[in-house]
């Protein structure tokens, strides 16, 4: 009998799913292959992207100001990040000495196995993966050194669960239903929050492991 074959999928980043709930529009995704790969996989774009992401459109200044940068090395990334798609300016806002950038309205899902017979773009494909893992780790880190109270701490989670054993088509099963969850709770873009409601980050990390791998 022939095995079906998970495929090792990691969407670029995770602050906007392609599927939300069944009243809402779908998002456009678009799938990275090698060039737009070398276009995102540098640590000051990734970040410059990240921030658009998180927090919204900005000017070269307030991006250079927010992670510690001159604004001439800014501009020059936010062009390279433009020139591959994945930001843009907001027309009829600044001026032509000051431009807005925000974030294409466009998913960005990015297959390891395309790459895995494409050795000139490994060196890419680390560096992507590096920083990707690099910001997960610093946005639990930022928020377990803040100051919250016990509402809000007592809401947010950091867990894990080590006891399941699943087989490759199980373990996608259930990270498709968790990111169905997910797409319940995420509201219409045009829907106005709550007044006491706040951004949410929801980060989903399940992989296999070894037996006998380290803890």
């Amino acid at each position: 009998m022939q095995r079906n074959l998970c495929k090792s999928t990691m969407p670029a980043m995770t602050d906007e799913p392609a599927r939300r709930g069944p009243s809402q529009p779908v998002r456009p995704t678009r799938r990275m292959d090698a060039r737009s790969l070398r276009g995102l996989a540098h640590p000051l774009r990734m970040r410059i992207f990240e921030v658009l992401g998180l927090d919204g459109p900005a000017t070269a200044t307030h991006l250079a100001e927010r992670l510690g940068e001159s604004t001439g090395t800014v501009s020059w990334h936010l062009r390279h990040l433009a020139e591959h798609g994945f930001i843009e300016e907001e027309t009829g806002r600044g001026t032509k000495r000051e431009r807005w950038w925000r974030r294409v309205g466009v998913s960005n899902e990015l297959n390891i196995a395309d790459f895995r017979d494409d050795p000139d773009s490994h060196g890419a494909l680390s560096v992507y993966l590096d920083e990707l893992v690099r910001q997960y780790f610093h946005r639990v880190t930022t928020y377990l050194g803040e100051e919250w109270d016990e509402t809000w701490r007592s809401a947010g989670t950091v867990s894990d669960w080590r006891d399941l054993r699943l087989t490759c088509d199980q373990l996608a099963a259930l990270n498709a239903e968790l990111m169905a969850v997910i797409a319940r709770h995420t509201p219409a873009p045009d829907a106005e929050p709550a007044p006491d409601a706040l951004p949410v980050v929801v980060q989903l990390q399940s992989f296999p492991r070894r037996d006998g791998g380290t803890v």
